[in-house]
């Protein structure tokens, strides 16, 4: 059987909506991401000789990389759960969609059942699940 499989992305989760073969909702899926947003590593203490002297700080590229490998973590997760997809309809606000196709491109089973990709607003899973059964509806 041949998957129809529709992602909603964004940093903080994933909603994958799959379709059946006759265009109807099957399941519906939703993977948080759990990114830390904030990360605060360890350091940064003073002196006891120079009490206001400057602190040792964390590099800011150690947070950034620290953030980029959770959230490369998400879309592995996201892209096991429709690795045997048929065809994908990818969308979302932001960078999220972007990043996801990024990594999506790199395996070329993934990357050959992907249709289209689209911007869209926050929606509820049963709009996403509307949405995708639209877009794979037949043209009459």
């Amino acid at each position: 059987m041949q998957k129809i499989i529709g992602i909603w992305v964004d940093h903080k989760k994933a909603v994958i909506v799959t379709l059946n073969q006759a265009g109807e909702t099957k399941s519906i899926r939703e993977i948080q991401s759990d990114l830390e947003r904030h990360v605060r590593l360890s350091g940064g203490s003073r002196t006891k000789r120079t009490p206001w002297g400057p602190q040792q700080i964390s590099s800011d590229n150690k947070i950034e990389a620290r953030y980029r490998q959770q959230l490369s973590r998400f879309y592995q997760n996201v892209i096991e759960a429709v690795a045997d997809a048929y065809k994908i309809v990818l969308m979302g606000p932001g960078e999220a969609k972007v990043e996801l196709k990024k990594e999506m491109d790199k395996s070329k089973a993934i990357s050959e059942s992907l249709v289209f990709m689209e911007p869209c607003d926050k929606m509820t899973q049963r709009q996403i699940a509307a949405r995708v059964r639209d877009f794979f509806a037949p043209v009459p």
